[in-house]
C-alpha cells in the first residue's frame, strides 16, 4: 500500500537522524553558566556497578532468610536471575486481579511497585538497588506457592525487607565489594574525567550518600585516586537519604579517616575532611549554597531529586542507566520501522472509520487488528511483559511523568557531561499537546540528533 510505502521510505531519514545515546535531555530550560555548584549521590551516580552486585545481595540476603528467619532450605535452589513477575514467577494481570490477591509485585527495569490491600498504600522502589530485593520476594513467593505452604504476604514481604536491610546496616555488603572491587564497580575512568573538568573550571563539588566512609573511601580510590577528597569541598556520609531533606533534628558530626566519630559542634564544613548524618537545613545553613546555582545529580527520583527540586529550588540532573540501552533499540531499523509503519496505521484508522459500508468496515477491523499486534510487538523491544521504561504504549509510564516532575535534566551517566562546554544551555523539546498542530518534527530535536559533539564542546564567548 502507499502508507506502507510511505513508512519504508522514511526510514533512511529518521536513521540519519538517530538519538545519540550520550545526549543530555532537558525536562526544563537550564544554563550549565548559572550553575557554581554541583552536588553528586554516590551509588548509581559517580560509582556504577556490574551485575554481580546484585547476584551479591540476593544470595547474602536469601541466606539471611534461611539462617535467621528460619525460612525452608529449599530456597537455596534459587538464583538471582531477575524476572519480571506478578505473582510468584508468573505472569498473568487478568487472573492476579480477578483472584484479588492480597499482594501483587511487579518489576519494570528499575521501577518495582507492590500494593497490599491491607494497607492500601502503594510503594515505587525506583533505584536498581530494588531489583535483587523484589526478585528475592518472587522467589519466596514462588516456593510456598509451589509447595501449597499457607502464608501471610505482608509479612513475607517485612522478612525480606528486613533482609535486605541487613546486608547493608550489617556491612556485609560493603566488605564483600571491598575484598573485590574490580568485580563489582566499573566507568571509573569517565566519573573521574567529569569531576577534574568541573574542577579545572572553578566548580565547587559537594558528596551526599547514604554509603558508611570507608566503602566510599575504598570506591573513589579505585575510581578517581587516593586524592580524590581534594577534588570535593564537602563530603557528607550515612546521611540517611530523604530523611536529610527534610528533618532538621539530625546533626553533623565529624568522622576521623580511622572512623572514630567526634562529637564536637559542628561550625564550619570544611574542605578535607569528612562528615556523617546532619540534614539540608544545617547544609544551607553552613554553605550558603541555595537556589538554582546548585546542580544535584542523583539516580533516585524520589530519595535524591523530589525535595530539592520542590522544596529547595536547586535544579537536579536524574542518571538513568537504562536509558542508554532503550535509545540503541529505538535508534535499530526493525524499530523506526515498526512505530513508522504503527504511527501511518493509526492515521489510516482515524481518517477511514468514516466510511460505514461492509467493505470498508471490514478493512478497518483488519487494520485495527494488525495496529494492536503492532502496539504489543513495540512494546516487546524491550521488555515483553512491560515494555519501555518510560512508555507504555503512547502514553508516559508513572515513572516517566515523575521524572519530568523532578529533574530538569536527565542522562544515562554522568560521562555525557564530557561532551558539553559549561556554559551550554538546554532547552525542553516543544512536543505539541493534543489540539496543537505539530510545526516541528518529532524527530527533529537538535540537542539530540544532528549536532556532532565537538560543535556542543565548542567555547562560546558570552558576548
Amino acid at each position: 500500500s502507499l502508507s506502507r510505502r510511505e513508512a519504508r521510505n522514511s526510514i533512511p531519514m529518521i536513521l540519519n537522524n538517530a538519538v545519540n545515546p550520550n545526549t543530555i535531555f532537558a525536562n526544563n530550560e537550564m544554563s550549565l553558566q548559572d550553575i557554581e555548584i554541583y552536588g553528586f549521590d554516590y551509588d548509581y551516580t559517580l560509582a556504577f556497578y556490574s551485575s554481580h552486585l546484585h547476584t551479591l545481595i540476593f544470595n547474602i540476603a536469601r541466606n539471611i532468610l534461611i539462617e535467621e528467619h528460619r525460612y525452608p532450605e529449599g530456597l537455596k535452589e534459587y538464583d538471582y536471575i531477575p524476572n519480571f513477575v506478578i505473582r510468584g514467577l508468573h505472569y498473568d494481570v487478568q487472573k492476579a486481579l480477578l483472584m484479588k490477591i492480597d499482594a501483587f509485585h511487579y518489576i519494570q527495569l528499575g521501577t518495582v511497585y507492590r500494593y497490599s490491600s491491607h494497607g492500601h498504600t502503594m510503594k515505587q522502589f525506583m533505584d536498581i538497588f530494588s531489583l535483587p530485593e523484589m526478585t528475592l520476594l518472587s522467589c519466596v513467593n514462588d516456593y510456598f506457592m509451589k509447595h501449597n505452604i499457607d502464608y501471610e504476604p505482608v509479612h513475607l514481604y517485612k522478612d525480606v525487607k528486613e533482609a535486605i536491610g541487613d546486608v547493608h546496616v550489617k556491612g556485609i555488603l560493603y566488605r564483600a565489594v571491598e575484598a573485590d572491587i574490580e568485580k563489582y564497580i566499573c566507568y571509573g575512568e569517565q566519573t573521574h574525567a567529569v569531576l577534574r573538568k568541573l574542577s579545572e573550571n572553578g566548580k565547587k563539588m559537594f558528596l551526599i550518600t547514604n554509603s558508611p566512609f570507608d566503602f566510599v573511601d575504598r570506591g573513589m580510590n579505585y575510581i578517581v585516586g587516593k586524592d580524590w577528597r581534594d577534588l570535593f569541598d564537602v563530603v557528607i556520609v550515612q546521611a540517611d537519604k530523604p530523611g536529610f531533606f527534610n528533618d532538621r533534628r539530625k546533626p553533623f558530626r565529624r568522622v576521623t579517616d580511622n572512623g572514630v566519630l567526634l562529637w564536637d559542634r559542628i561550625h564550619k564544613l570544611e574542605k578535607g575532611k569528612i562528615y556523617k548524618q546532619g540534614n539540608l537545613y544545617e547544609f544551607l545553613r553552613l554553605t550558603g549554597w541555595r537556589g538554582s546555582k546548585v546542580l544535584y545529580f542523583g539516580d533516585h527520583i524520589y530519595s535524591d531529586l523530589a525535595d530539592l527540586t520542590l522544596k529547595h529550588g536547586w535544579r537536579t540532573g536524574a542518571i538513568i542507566p537504562e536509558l542508554r540501552k532503550e535509545i540503541k533499540i529505538m535508534n535499530t531499523e526493525e524499530y523506526i520501522h515498526t512505530m513508522t509503519w504503527l504511527q501511518g496505521l493509526t492515521g489510516l484508522v482515524e481518517r477511514m472509520q468514516v466510511y460505514r459500508d461492509p467493505d470498508s468496515q471490514a478493512v478497518v477491523q483488519e487494520w485495527i487488528k494488525e495496529r494492536e499486534e503492532i502496539r504489543s510487538q513495540t512494546k516487546g523491544f524491550f521488555n515483553s511483559q512491560f515494555g519501555s521504561l518510560f512508555r507504555t504504549y503512547h502514553n508516559p509510564t508513572y515513572f516517566s511523568r515523575r521524572l519530568s516532575r523532578f529533574a530538569d535534566i536527565y542522562m544515562a551517566s554522568l560521562s555525557c557531561l564530557l561532551d558539553y562546554d559549561l556554559r551550554h544551555t538546554f532547552f525542553p523539546r516543544r512536543n505539541p499537546l493534543q489540539h496543537e498542530s505539530p510545526f516541528w518534527p518529532e524527530q527533529g530535536g537538535l540537542s539530540a540528533v544532528g549536532i556532532p559533539a565537538q560543535a556542543r564542546r565548542t567555547q562560546v564567548s558570552p558576548e
